[in-house]
């Protein structure tokens, strides 16, 4: 379920005010020492509410949850069918995939460009003199967009997963070598129309698993369970690119696209229960005011070396000192 969208949906289309969302500063979102985690279903202890894209209010994320996808597996089945379909009904272009707003394909691809370099002259310098063969696993690649525009030209290989067909035919078409300036050296090898919520990744495949704008469309033990079973297939040293819309606080619920657009605290908790670490994240700069902030995150299985940097994410996040 590829959550390609990138702005509040329909929420400004509708007359929808994101001002009416609460602006509450957060509080701490969990006490770590009180944490529960069912074995069967994972829970965000975290108590701040949230609403849907009509303006109801949830009390908590449980209850969101509770409502949508229920106990029951066929409940789930329909979140995940709707959500696909919304997305069947999508022109297959770089207009219809970003939601109409194609123009900020440009600031997008220039952000995560200077957030990959970073990324890959810390975590493989060797790579630099083709010492190292790249593959990345390119999550909710839509119609290759992100592949074609930033990730075929710094890996060798890159594997597309996305559930919609249309998007990944439309992809492996202009991904073919006779339409892009494509080499033995970098190129896109394999497109799998598989969704995140059922996809395992080969062992040891992947140097980065890159996740765009897709990850919304996972329910919470969805979302735990992709990261646990997809750090089998990174490398040693691999590590996962996590981009996505951040809600001010609690969550927004896109009742048409069947997704959820999380904040910050959100996702940390989830990531805690992932057992993913912070590398970097970074903002995303250049997008339309009316949409929906946008965050990098590099994530690691394990605690970085320096373990102050995690500490410190105020003092590394400040514009300053951002490369």
């Amino acid at each position: 379920m590829q959550h390609h969208s990138i702005l509040y949906s329909e929420l400004i289309a509708k007359d929808f005010s994101f001002a009416s969302v609460r602006r509450r500063l957060a509080k701490e979102p969990f006490d770590r020492a009180n944490r529960r985690q069912n074995q069967t279903r994972t829970r965000v202890s975290m108590e701040k509410g949230g609403l849907d894209s009509a303006g109801r209010e949830f009390k908590n994320a449980e209850e969101m949850w509770r409502e949508q996808v229920g106990e029951h597996q066929s409940k789930k089945t329909e979140w995940y069918r709707q959500g696909v379909g919304y997305w069947e009904g999508v022109e297959a272009s770089a207009n219809g995939v970003l939601g109409g707003y194609g123009h900020v394909n440009e600031p997008d691809i220039m952000g995560s460009e200077a957030f990959l370099n970073t990324l890959l002259s810390e975590r493989f310098p060797d790579a630099a003199n083709s010492q190292r063969h790249l593959v990345v696993l390119d999550c909710g690649s839509g119609i290759g967009r992100v592949t074609k525009n930033l990730l075929i030209r710094y890996f060798n290989e890159v594997d597309l997963l996305e559930p919609v067909s249309h998007f990944l035919e439309t992809a492996r078409e202009s991904l073919a070598p006779e339409n892009h300036m494509a080499s033995d050296m970098h190129k896109a090898t394999n497109f799998l129309c598989v969704p995140l919520q059922e996809f395992t990744p080969e062992a040891g495949r992947y140097d980065i698993i890159w996740v765009q704008w897709c990850i919304g469309h996972l329910t919470d033990d969805d979302f735990v369970s992709f990261f646990k079973r997809a750090k089998v297939g990174l490398k040693p040293g691999g590590l996962f690119v996590l981009k996505e819309n951040i809600a001010r606080t609690g969550f927004v619920l896109d009742t048409e696209d069947r997704s959820i657009t999380r904040s910050e605290l959100y996702f940390k908790e989830l990531f805690c229960q992932c057992g993913l670490h912070i590398y970097k994240s970074k903002d995303q700069k250049g997008l339309p005011e009316e949409l929906f902030a946008v965050k990098m995150y590099a994530l690691t299985t394990d605690l970085p070396k320096k373990v102050h940097r995690t500490r410190s994410k105020v003092q590394a996040n400040r514009p300053g000192v951002i490369k």
